[in-house]
């Protein structure tokens, strides 16, 4: 197979259907809403605040009534979950798990739009063997009590993995389970895939910048211009870390016969700040990740290896958790501040969305809007960058039909030509912000039409 960015085969109906997704309801972005803090403010003012954005789910992790009734009739799907020391009685006894039932939904449901109960958070990797052996008996007695009151083909059941589950994961195609953990493993993915319920594992790619901190892996992490990975089993380049983990967690099920459950990214995020030791934390990091993983999201683009849709993603964190253990990082993943004000702009205010806000950062000034001006690469610029910025740009969601072969603009069929028309293309589609003719430093804004015969760059 041919190194190609990893969403080339679809820009065709991307760029068809870009229009259509961005003005429906945005169903695959969630946010966690965790509660380990004592300045939050009320889940009515918090309910209020959801709806002003694109978020279309939240995830608890337990079951607060108030949170619950507070999200009634907002349309806004929920999923709460049972803590892991609930786990040994949910599996023993399945009167404890109909109790569970008729206090935690039955009392909200339908005009709370619960949608998922998670049984446990990161068990497998929690090192309890009673809980990581008891944790499917536990989830087939939820199950078992939700079809006792006919809700069981309405709301699903599962549990949240860490990537710790995984005994290796690069390149992509090569996911597999720690042995140590495979035949539980089976059996989960054995219930995931009778009830159809959503495989859920939380990706941090700041983690594994953590792990390798030099400047490529920071922009692989980012969504920002890079040379890419290439998966020597598929030949696939992988441009951001995100699709590499994902793509390495659907492997890891496809090895042991269950292709077809769902992936669900149940946390992702970045801390805004953390402790001067701390290595990756800062505005503008999270700023860069979060807002360009909401436009991956929004591209409808997929992972290479579940392309042409948005994989369902619950960021981390609605707010921040002051009273969390451990490094300053660990108290600064919230989107919003308790004021209800955003901590930093990513784009989710149904008011300022954009198909692709790659950088995530302030609209252009009014000034800058009504000159017309085409981003294009600077002199000087190499070909291996212009490279990166043409696989970059490709890879967000536009339309690069003219530069392929038969195209208006694919002659003259060179890097520099394909690759000014691509990063003006998502200059433009990026609400024509000049912060995001930058790659890099490479480009810049020009007032001289580069359009030439029958190639027109959009202005």
């Amino acid at each position: 197979m041919a190194v190609l960015p990893s969403s080339v085969a679809f820009l065709l109906l991307v760029s068809f259907s870009l229009t259509v997704n961005i003005a429906n309801s945005q169903s695959f972005i969630g946010v966690n809403y965790g509660q380990v803090a004592d300045n939050l403010p009320p889940p009515s003012a918090t309910a209020k605040l959801l709806q002003s954005t694109s978020i279309q789910k939240v995830r608890l992790y337990g079951s607060d009534p108030a949170i619950i009734k507070a999200l009634a009739n907002t349309g806004i799907g929920i999923v709460i979950g049972t803590i892991n020391v609930d786990i040994p009685a949910l599996a023993s006894d399945p009167s404890f798990a109909k109790n569970w039932i008729n206090t935690n939904v039955l009392p909200f449901y339908p005009a709370s739009k619960i949608i998922l109960i998670n049984v446990g958070n990161e068990v497998m990797t929690s090192g309890d063997q009673n809980l990581m052996n008891k944790l499917l008996p536990a989830m087939q007695n939820v199950q078992n009590a939700l079809n006792d009151v006919s809700l069981g083909g309405e709301i699903k059941v599962s549990t949240i993995h860490s990537m710790g589950v995984l005994k290796q994961s690069e390149p992509p195609s090569s996911g597999r389970f720690d042995p140590s953990y495979e035949d539980l493993m089976k059996g989960l993915l054995g219930f995931n895939n009778a009830t159809a319920s959503p495989f859920a594992i939380n990706p941090y790619p700041y983690f594994a910048y953590r792990s390798d901190t030099r400047p490529e892996t920071l922009a692989f992490c980012l969504f920002q211009p890079n040379a890419g990975r290439v998966d020597g089993n598929t030949r696939i380049k992988y441009i951001n870390m995100f699709d590499a983990q994902v793509d390495a967690v659907y492997s890891a099920p496809s090895s042991v016969g269950f292709k077809s459950v769902e992936i669900v990214v149940a946390e992702t995020g970045w801390p805004y700040k953390g402790d001067d030791n701390e290595v990756g934390p800062s505005i503008e990091n999270a700023k860069a990740y979060n807002g360009n993983l909401i436009a991956h999201l929004r591209s409808m683009a997929g992972t290479p290896l579940i392309p042409g849709k948005a994989v369902d993603t619950y960021l981390f964190a609605l707010y921040d958790e002051d009273l969390k253990p451990g490094p300053g990082s660990e108290r600064s993943f919230g989107l919003f501040k308790p004021d209800l004000t955003v901590a930093y702009d990513v784009g989710l205010s149904k008011s300022s969305q954009s198909p692709t806000t790659p950088k995530t950062l302030a609209s252009p000034s009014p000034k800058s809007k009504k000159t017309a001006a085409w981003c294009v690469p600077k002199s000087g610029v190499s070909d291996a960058q212009l490279q990166d910025n043409l696989n970059y740009a490709c890879g967000r969601g536009i339309d690069c039909g003219p530069i392929k072969p038969g195209g208006a603009c694919f002659e003259p069929n060179t890097i520099a030509s394909h690759a000014a028309y691509a990063m003006n293309l998502f200059y433009q589609t990026s609400d024509k912000n000049p912060l995001n003719c930058d790659f890099s430093q490479s480009a810049t804004l020009s007032s001289n039409n580069p359009s030439y015969n029958a190639c027109s760059y959009p202005s």
